[in-house]
């Protein structure tokens, strides 16, 4: 038996490892930013981003979130909450949790993005970069902040509303790449970027209602609470939308749960180191879909939303309704893939490079008119410069424009995978004037996000990613 001495020493034990453990707990910090745009002043309003909000920040609270919750902000409000998150980001220490969650329009530019104010009023592309709010300087912002992980959720991917600007510029907002930058952040997009998402007919957005539904299961980490969310919207639009994340985050997070958060933890479980994904070729999803319902396979490659698994889907299975979704997914990548690369690079040969994949893609305008704009900067430099440029209209050779005309026919008539694109290998971008540096950085870079993730100052930094090889396939530390 026990003495009472050695009954005290063990409650002593138990008291201070339950103090430890709810020290443990309340170390990390919870901090939300939640912004609703409905009423738009010079458009039609959207009727659900301020339910969303409302919910969002319910949800949140529950979840352990000091929640500032805003709506219908104009550019300088917007610009202020921002700034006050992150002085409160700061105040709480390298522990805290940083959450934002924007719903309402935002639109892509000239290859940035921008979360729309509702006092704008462009009469043309130019001011949008005057009267909104660029999504690079949020990120700048609270990636310059020692945080244990950022997530950023944009429910932002709705139609262009204004008619002055519809036509120049793309659709849906552009890649960001989150492992281009400093590790412990992760962000989510309503929709496939450049791609559009709804607003819906309900109280809320296909996104927004998914979320609120799969966030609330206990202990479900964040990447595996997001492909279900993937899984939920595209079959709720019936294909016609597929959220998309990118994720640098090194430990787990849970919105519920009892290992929520708690740093220290086993590695399986949430606040411990993460396991490095493995990367899945595309035979290797061919044998895993292999003989599988094309319904049950298609929610397994839109789960895992990489090139590889839509590549070998389309190999194997040729059923509409799928086979269309899953193709029309694959070929708005490889087109983003592309425009990421050549907004990276940034030279007149990227910008052709992309132009002669991408003729008729709706990217094509603002391709066009940044290729005019950096040549003039490049005739315009000294001419020791100009001479290491290299070729300033890399034309393809008379075979590459047949097939390129050629190819949507076949594509059409023909159940085939998408074919490989000669023009976006590493070799192609080298013969066309692309520096090697460049090119490595290029996918990594995304569109110029990199520099904020880092903690850094203005857009565009040196990415660590890595091109795309021959054949699109999905890049190394991103997902497409």
């Amino acid at each position: 038996m026990y003495s009472i001495s050695n009954l005290r020493k063990s409650s002593l034990i138990a008291t201070s490892l339950l103090l430890a453990a709810v020290s443990a707990a309340h170390a990390e910090k919870r901090l939300a930013l939640v912004v609703g745009q409905s009423a738009y002043r010079s458009v039609v309003a959207l009727p659900n981003p301020s339910n969303d909000a409302k919910k969002m920040t319910e949800m949140l609270g529950n979840a352990g979130f000091e929640v500032t919750s805003t709506a219908d902000l104009t550019q300088n409000q917007l610009r202020e909450a921002v700034g006050d998150f992150a002085a409160k980001i700061a105040a709480n220490g390298p522990d805290t949790v940083a959450l934002m969650f924007y719903a309402g329009h935002g639109l892509q530019v000239d290859g940035e993005n921008y979360l729309v104010p509702v006092d704008v009023d462009p009469k043309r592309e130019t001011d949008i970069p005057l009267q909104a709010v660029r999504l690079n300087d949020v990120m700048n912002t609270l990636g310059a902040l020692p945080t244990r992980m950022r997530i950023i959720m944009l429910d932002a991917c709705r139609n262009n509303p204004f008619p002055g600007i519809g036509s120049s510029t793309g659709h849906g907002l552009a890649i960001v790449d989150t492992k281009a930058g400093a590790a412990g952040s992760f962000i989510s997009y309503s929709t496939s970027p450049g791609a559009v998402a709804e607003d819906g007919s309900g109280e809320n957005s296909p996104y927004t209602t998914a979320l609120l539904s799969v966030a609330k299961e206990p202990n479900l980490p964040i990447e595996e609470a997001f492909k279900r969310v993937r899984v939920a919207v595209n079959d709720a639009t019936e294909g016609r939308q597929i959220p998309w994340e990118s994720s640098s985050l090194t430990t787990d997070f849970r919105f519920f749960g009892d290992q929520a958060g708690k740093p220290g933890t086993d590695q399986a479980k949430a606040g411990g180191p993460k396991q490095p994904s493995v990367k899945r070729s595309v035979e290797d999803w061919r044998k895993d879909l292999k003989g599988k319902d094309p319904k049950i396979a298609y929610q397994l490659v839109v789960a895992e939303d990489t090139v590889p698994a839509y590549e070998a889907f389309v190999a194997l299975f040729a059923q509409p309704p799928y086979n269309v979704r899953a193709r029309s997914l694959l070929e708005r990548r490889y087109i983003m893939q592309a425009w990421a690369t050549a907004v990276a690079v940034n030279t007149a040969a990227s910008y052709q490079t992309f132009l002669t994949t991408y003729p008729t893609s709706d990217l094509a305008v603002t391709a066009r008119k940044l290729q005019v704009r950096v040549t003039n900067r490049e005739f315009g430099a000294p001419a020791a410069t100009l001479a290491s440029l290299g070729p300033m209209c890399p034309c393809p050779e008379p075979q590459q424009l047949r097939k390129r005309t050629e190819e949507p026919t076949k594509k059409r008539a023909v159940e085939a995978p998408p074919k490989q694109r000669k023009t976006a290998t590493p070799a192609a971008q080298k013969e066309q004037g692309i520096p090697p540096e460049a090119i490595g950085a290029a996918i990594g870079i995304g569109i110029g996000i990199a520099g904020g993730l880092s903690g850094g100052g203005g857009g565009g930094g040196g990415g660590g990613g890595k091109p795309p090889p021959s054949g699109h396939h999905h890049p190394e530390g991103g997902r497409w």
